[in-house]
Parts: structure tokens; sequence; C-alpha cells
């Protein structure tokens, strides 16, 4: 494999996920996305209180990323060997903390907008 290309990279993604996970993947998070970023524009801004309880997530999210992918792959922590599987590991526990952080923002929006109140701070106007 000389060259690195974007179709490279999503041939190796289905081959270590199986396509029907990869691609279902890739659309939660680009739906969560959307949702957060639409719930950012609803608001005006980001609340600040929310924000920080959504934060509370992110280690959960991480956790539950790595554990996926251990799951998916048939690997265990002692498989890991070079500093790139470390590097990857980091990056997927980010990946996935950022992605709970930004859905349990979402639901909170939601929860808060059905009871009816909007309390908090906004971070940007």
């Amino acid at each position: 494999m000389k060259d690195l290309t974007f179709g490279t990279l999503i041939a190796v993604f289905e081959e270590i996920f199986g396509r029907a996970t990869f691609w279902t993947m890739v659309v939660l998070a680009v739906l969560v996305t959307l949702l957060f970023v639409m719930t950012l524009i609803r608001e005006r801004g980001v609340m600040s209180r929310s924000f920080l309880l959504a934060q509370l997530w992110f280690p959960l999210g991480a956790v539950a990323m790595v554990w996926f992918v251990m799951w998916i792959t048939s690997s265990r922590l002692g498989d890991i060997g070079g500093p790139i599987d470390w590097i990857m590991l980091l990056g997927l526990g980010v990946w996935g903390g950022l992605g709970a952080v930004m859905w349990a923002y979402v639901i909170g929006a939601a929860v808060r907008r059905r009871g009816g109140r909007m309390t908090g701070a906004r971070i940007a106007q």
C-alpha cells in the first residue's frame, strides 16, 4: 500500500468492522452531529450548565467506544503493542467521549424543552 487515499481508508474500516457496522456508525455519527448543531442553532448558543452536565458523560462514552471496538474486532488490551496502537486507542476514546457529550446535550435539550424551562447561562450568543 504505497498511497493512503480516502477510498483505501474506507476499505480498511469496512474490513475491520464489517460493511454494515461501519456504515451504521457513520450514519449515527452524522445524525448525532446534525442534531447537536440543530440544538445549538435552536438555543442560539451553548447553555453552560447543560453543557457541563453533558460533559459528565465523556468518560462513559470513551470507555464504551474502546470496549465496542475491542469487542467487534475480537481484541484485548493485551494485544496493544506499538505507539500507533496507543494513539488509536486514545483517539477512539476521545471520539466516543465527544459523541457521548453531544448526544447527552441533545437529549438534555429535548428534556428541557419538553419541561418548558430553559435555565442556565448561554456561552455564545
